[in-house]
């Protein structure tokens, strides 16, 4: 059990029973919202974000059940088209969806053109952030449109080192972090959380990442200590929990957005 409480949030849950399509050539095992429980038993976990993969493509109903599953605490990171409705927005934020998502890394999102359009809609109409599966690299080209939209996150600590710097100028400006997939990076993961905390303390954001599909290393219980044990007690609590249900608004009573003055962070 961890000494700190854990939001997860970075997690993927796989249910055959819903639309998967094959990517690249793989197809990942099921691994349900039961078996997600299992798993994390020890760990502390009092909520976390299921975010939709490459293999799930726009579905939403694999997304609704897990919510409907996991129950309170639990919010989701689902993949939208362009020209997806405001009342289907509206729709998923009222089942508990916060975010969408852009895999740039591996597809099955909206286009990365689409990002300025598509996550102010969303924002605008929901107070969603967007996320973003991508390679720190390829961020100079994307940093403009980046810096100005309202809330952002970025995967896996933005996996390359040759991309770090680029990440921290970011998180400087208010970009949070997913300190997740560490099995999925090329470099000294400690150094990278501290140097993440040193550009902005409220920038790290914990996951576990299961079920890890692809990576290299899959996620192990010891990465819930390596945090703290990177940043210390206080940071370290943060980046576990803290941080990410602020982003989250797990702690904000819900509103009508639309309507809501208060939304507009950031700007």
């Amino acid at each position: 059990m961890s000494d700190f409480p854990v939001f997860d949030a970075h997690l993927h849950i796989i249910d055959p029973r819903f639309p998967l399509i094959e990517n690249d050539g793989y197809l990942p095992p099921a691994f349900t919202a039961t078996d997600y429980r299992t798993r994390v038993a020890t760990l502390g976990v009092t909520g976390g974000a299921v975010v939709s993969g490459s293999f799930q493509g726009f579905d939403q109903s694999y997304l609704l059940d897990a919510l409907q599953v996991l129950g309170p605490g639990f919010v989701g990171v689902t993949q939208l088209p362009a020209s997806a409705t405001d009342d289907e927005i509206v729709r998923l934020d009222a089942a508990g969806v916060r975010a969408v998502r852009f895999n740039v890394r591996r597809g099955g999102s909206a286009s990365i053109t689409d990002l300025d359009t598509l996550a102010r809609r969303v924002h605008e109409v929901a107070g969603w952030h967007a996320e973003l599966y991508v390679d720190a690299r390829d961020l100079p080209g994307l940093a403009a449109t980046i810096e100005r939209l309202p809330a952002v996150s970025i995967d896996h600590l933005g996996l390359s080192a040759e991309g770090l710097p680029h990440l921290l100028k970011l998180a400087e400006r208010g970009v949070r972090v997913k300190a997740t997939g560490f099995g999925r990076v090329d470099f000294d993961v400690p150094s990278a959380l501290r140097a993440v905390a040193a550009a902005n303390p409220s920038a790290l954001m914990f996951g576990t990442d299961l079920p890890s599909t692809r990576a290299p290393r899959p996620f192990r219980d010891e990465d819930v200590e390596l945090v703290v044990d990177a940043l210390g007690t206080e940071l370290g609590a943060a980046a576990l929990s803290g941080n990410a249900r602020e982003f989250y608004r797990l702690d904000r009573l819900r509103q009508d957005h639309r309507n809501s003055p208060e939304t507009e962070t950031g700007r």
